[in-house]
Parts: structure tokens; C-alpha cells; sequence
């Protein structure tokens, strides 16, 4: 049975990357001008900083799902089955978000040629 304090723990860890994929975003708003406006301030923070931000993200997890799964095959009391899987499949889905973002990517790179000059 898996414990109640993991599956706890990997929810807050969700929450967090989820708020720091929100606040990376590029744009915070900032302190309203007049009650009608806000201005919006953007971060100096290039694409690509943010896609190898993301790819070396996806990369730690899997990193970790590799150690941890390394470790528990190796017998090392410390590392239970639920773990292991808990992080495999965390690794899992930053590498299935991965992809579709890149084909996402290759799909609107290849829309931008195909557009008439």
C-alpha cells in the first residue's frame, strides 16, 4: 500500500513545478498605473535559456528515477517499490510534456515556412 505521506509529497512537488512553470512564464503583472490599467513587465529571460531550462529539468528527473531505480535493484533498504515508481513515472510525464511541446514547436516552425514570402 502506498503511504499517504508519499503520494502527499509528490502532490506538493506537482503544485510547485506547476507555480514555477507558471511564474517562468515570462510576463508577472505588475502594480496597477490607474484602477483601468496594468502594465505588464516582461522578464529578460530568451527562449532558448527557457527550453534548456525545461529540457535539463526533464533530464534531473529522469536522472533521479535512474538512481532510485538503480538503488532499489541493488537491495538498498532505504528505497521502497513505491518510490521508485512514483519517480518513474514522474520522469515519464515531463518526457511525454517534452515531446508534445516539441512537436508543437516543429509543427509551427514548419506552418512559419510553408507561409508565401
Amino acid at each position: 500500500m502506498v503511504d499517504r505521506a508519499d503520494i502527499n509529497n509528490v502532490l506538493m512537488q506537482m503544485r510547485a513545478i506547476q507555480s514555477q512553470a507558471q511564474g517562468g512564464a515570462g510576463i508577472t503583472a505588475a502594480a496597477p498605473i490607474a484602477p483601468n490599467q496594468a502594465e505588464l513587465k516582461t522578464d529578460r529571460t530568451g527562449f532558448g535559456d527557457l527550453l534548456k531550462h525545461a529540457v535539463d529539468s526533464v533530464n534531473e528527473v529522469q536522472g533521479t528515477a535512474k538512481k532510485l531505480a538503480t538503488a532499489y535493484e541493488k537491495g538498498d533498504p532505504t528505497v521502497d517499490l513505491p518510490q521508485v515508481m512514483i519517480e518513474a513515472q514522474k520522469a515519464s510525464v515531463s518526457f511525454q510534456a517534452m515531446t508534445q511541446v516539441r512537436n508543437r514547436l516543429v509543427s509551427a516552425y514548419e506552418d512559419i515556412m510553408k507561409m508565401p514570402i
